[in-house]
């Protein structure tokens, strides 16, 4: 696959929101539900960096569930709009946290709960309140959420409330659309379930006012976006929103439970388009990954958001992505700290990833994973632009005894276990071999293995040498040896990767040959 092109998922993940901040994209995104990180990419097709900037308490009113943190900037400084509750679903509020400076991976003080209950006294009764977001109008700002109607009913509806300061609501708040006005808004689209409206996002594009906002059931496949748009001057009169009679993006038999989508212009500012995640499979449940994809505007001045793009299925990168190819000698020393990782994108589950004192660990399974499925982990080197090359690798094994090692001549990398497309070479306890082999996107097709007596206690070096056709594997120079030919991937990047096991790596070097 060309360099001018990509695949989804791009990431791991729910609700992703997402800004463009001068030449990169900030990704928003909670950390394990007990913490905000903040994703730093020079492009918009990778999350780039992660950086957690604020951590929930060890108890209290927001220590657990945090839930879809919405980053914004407003006038000079970053907001960070989230919910989180005491671990209890219906002690779910709406919290704030404040950039300390115009720095957005900076530090950040903590506001909140917002008040979201009915009337403007904030002294009376807080209600439920999620997925918060601000909408800019007529030089007033206002704030979107979708909350209860009552302490003891969890219907969700859509709510907004005139904004004090982007840290203060003025309120009262105002239900500004039944969340069962259709079928297909019910949690499982059928007239005996109750309606449900969240994850309201605002696009505005020629004056007009769009507020895009997930429906039906997050746990299914047919989870969706609807659409409001507000059609008179107060957005704080329900009458001046109208809703659109049909979902404007609804899932397929390959993309199922879409939802939860942000917008962001291309590097060059003439593109539009949708970033949402989607399930990962079709059973009940919230494991999910990031998707993005181009949309467009119709004639009518409306979005159209088009259908969803196959997991897989190669995009052209946004208009004005600029590439930096790397093509000559280049070594990392994980070990030295995170900084090793900047030139690095990662796929694979949020949690299962870890820079360290002793280098980067990938495959780790955390204490309390939240969503958690295994996808191959891997990080792969951006604008990697290698035919010819020389790669060495330094790594340990901690546990899991499944393919541990390199990957070179990779494109079109994505989450899931073989979503590359490209070669890999790596160590296999369990088999006790070393193994060489290629990946089209969707299957691993295995070339050769050669044996080796494997010490998972001691530090393995993991040798690769492609010239043309010829590719050559080994370990430690010499044992475990593999020579085999295939052209099927001239060209590519270089990464590493773990298959269902926790390995820790030292060191990566790769010198391309003439």
């Amino acid at each position: 696959m060309s360099a001018g092109e990509f695949v989804n998922p791009i990431g791991e993940g729910a609700d992703p929101s997402i800004v463009k901040d001068g030449d990169r994209y900030l990704w928003c995104q909670s950390e394990g539900n007990v913490a905000v990180a903040i994703w730093a990419s020079p492009r918009l097709t990778s999350l780039g960096r992660k950086h957690v900037v604020w951590r929930a308490p060890a108890s209290g009113s927001c220590s657990k569930q945090v839930w879809a943190p919405e980053l914004l900037k407003i006038d000079d400084r970053w907001y960070v709009y989230f919910a989180a509750s005491d671990g209890d679903n219906s002690t779910h509020r709406a919290y704030v946290l404040a950039s300390d400076t115009a720095d957005p991976l900076g530090g950040y003080t903590l506001h909140g709960p917002l008040f979201t209950g009915d009337g403007a006294d904030p002294s009376a009764e807080n209600l439920w309140a999620i997925d918060m977001t601000v909408l800019e109008h007529d030089r007033a700002r206002y704030a979107i959420w979708s909350g209860w109607q009552a302490a003891d009913q969890d219907l969700q509806h859509l709510y907004l409330s005139p904004m004090r300061s982007p840290v203060e609501l003025a309120g009262p708040r105002v239900r500004i659309c039944a969340s069962d006005d259709h079928l297909w808004e019910r949690a499982e689209e059928s007239p005996r379930s109750r309606g449900l409206n969240e994850a309201p996002q605002v696009l505005t594009q020629g004056g007009r006012v769009f507020c895009v906002y997930s429906c039906a059931a997050s746990w299914l496949p047919t989870y969706k976006q609807g659409m409001l748009e507000l059609t008179g001057p107060d957005p704080t009169q329900p009458g001046h929103w109208a809703k659109a009679p049909v979902p404007v993006f609804s899932s397929d038999d390959k993309t199922y439970g879409v939802g939860h989508g942000g917008f962001a212009r291309s590097p060059d500012g003439n593109e539009w388009w949708h970033t949402f995640h989607a399930k990962v499979d079709r059973a009940g449940g919230w494991r999910r990954a990031i998707h993005l994809q181009p949309m467009r505007w119709r004639a009518d001045g409306t979005p159209d958001l088009g259908c969803p793009v196959p997991p897989g299925e190669p995009l052209e990168v946004p208009s004005g992505t600029v590439r930096s190819p790397r093509m000559g000698p280049l070594s990392w020393d994980f070990a030295a700290g995170a900084d090793a990782l900047g030139d690095f994108d990662y796929y694979g589950h949020h949690q299962f990833f870890e820079s360290r004192n002793d280098g980067l660990h990938l495959g780790v399974v955390p204490p309390a994973p939240v969503n958690d499925y295994r996808s191959g982990e891997k990080v792969v080197l951006r604008d990697g632009d290698y035919g010819d090359l020389r790669a060495s690798v330094a790594f340990g094994f901690v546990s899991g005894d499944r393919g541990v090692g390199l990957l070179f001549r990779t494109t079109a990398a994505g989450v899931g276990f073989d979503a590359q497309r490209g070669y890999f070479a790596g160590i296999v306890p369990r088999r006790r071999c070393v193994v060489l082999g290629a990946m089209d996107g969707s299957r691993f097709v295995q070339f050769a293995e050669a044996p080796y007596d494997v010490d998972t206690d001691q530090l393995q070096t993991l040798l690769v040498e492609a010239v043309g056709d010829a590719i050559n594997v080994s370990v430690d120079g010499s044992a475990g040896s593999i020579s085999h030919h295939d052209a099927s991937h001239p060209i590519g990047s270089v990464g590493l990767r773990v298959v269902n096991t926790h390995a820790r790596f030292e060191s990566l070097t790769v010198q391309p040959l003439p």
